[in-house]
């Protein structure tokens, strides 16, 4: 999007739990940080070795026809495939065995044991190579939520997204763009739930999406061995620049009971934050048994009346300035 503000991510090299403590993590902004020890994982996980140790576990992966996922209209399947035979898939252009197409592309996001109520654990689902990756010790470790396997087809996207958890994303192996939009735009991503209606961010129909450009975008390449440091409600999209092999690590950096309970992935609002919704839901519509015109009139009150409790000022102050343009 050339006629969005782009925005570099930060880079930090050798960065250690203090540093990170001291000078990245207030900030509450993305970070690439480069040369933090992930262990032997950033060598040792060839194609080949991955088969080998995650071995015929069978894992629940997503297959598309084209390389952009699209939520919407939801051009995937859901299909299970030996860990071994996955991988291979997923490092291959071509495939000579194929579900949709020999051209199909697939995407792992691993699971906990019981899909409905744990999270992900590399630990537990694949023990063999956790041995292989070091998490950072970059929060305390009742803090932690889940660690994901996330496994992608070269050139395969993943739409625009937040999650109500900060989390450190692993590159092991493969590059991979990153683009991310901090959540004080959220107003111009056309929300659907925590996800962006706006799939294609780079030709983006602007006729169609035309408050878009007004999203300030923060890119960056991850490539082998990169950390990203992604805080909870920045919105973020991924393209596997080449097949890639990533681990996330979430951590509640909220008090526990913010959280729902009930969720294994990680990625419901947190309890106050659903009530309120919840609330707003039943307030629209009560608005509905008012004529057009005092709909309108009491709904401007009501977004003024947020902005005033709500807001934080700097957002406030930017908001008001879109408003005298």
């Amino acid at each position: 999007m050339d006629c969005q503000e782009k925005l570099e991510v930060p880079v930090y090299t050798d960065v250690d739990r203090e540093t990170f403590l001291r000078d990245i993590y207030p900030l509450r902004r993305p970070a690439v940080l480069k040369r933090v020890p992930l262990g032997p994982c950033v060598r040792a996980w060839t194609v080949s070795y991955l088969a080998q140790k995650g071995g015929d576990r069978e894992v629940k992966v997503h297959v598309s026809p084209e390389p952009r996922m699209d939520f919407l209209h939801k051009n995937f399947v859901y299909r299970t495939l030996p860990f071994d035979k996955f991988i291979q898939r997923a490092a291959e252009a071509k495939h000579s065995d194929f579900f949709i197409s020999e051209d199909e592309s697939y995407y792992l996001r691993s699971l906990g044991e019981d899909v409905r109520k744990e999270p992900a654990d590399l630990r537990k689902q694949f023990p063999d190579l956790a041995e292989d990756f070091h998490i950072p010790q970059f929060f305390e470790p009742e803090q932690f939520f889940s660690s994901v396997f996330r496994i992608s087809s070269p050139g395969l996207q993943l739409w625009t997204h937040y999650d109500v958890m900060d989390n450190l994303l692993a590159q092991v192996t493969g590059r991979k763009r990153v683009v991310l939009y901090s959540p004080k735009d959220a107003l111009y991503l056309y929300l659907t739930g925590d996800k962006s209606e706006v799939l294609d961010i780079d030709t983006t129909d602007l006729q169609l999406y035309p408050e878009f450009v007004k999203a300030s975008r923060y890119e960056c390449i991850l490539e082998p061995g990169d950390l990203l440091f992604i805080p909870a409600l920045w919105f973020h999209n991924t393209l596997a620049l080449q097949f890639g092999v990533g681990v996330n690590v979430f951590w509640k950096h909220l008090p526990p009971e913010s959280y729902d309970k009930k969720d294994p992935y990680g990625n419901k609002d947190p309890v106050a934050a659903s009530r309120a919704l919840q609330s707003l839901e039943r307030t629209l519509g009560i608005l509905e048994e008012l004529p057009p015109d005092y709909r309108d009139f009491y709904a401007r009150r009501m977004v003024l009346r947020i902005q005033s409790r709500a807001y934080l000022r700097q957002t406030m102050e930017a908001s008001q300035e879109n408003t005298d343009t």
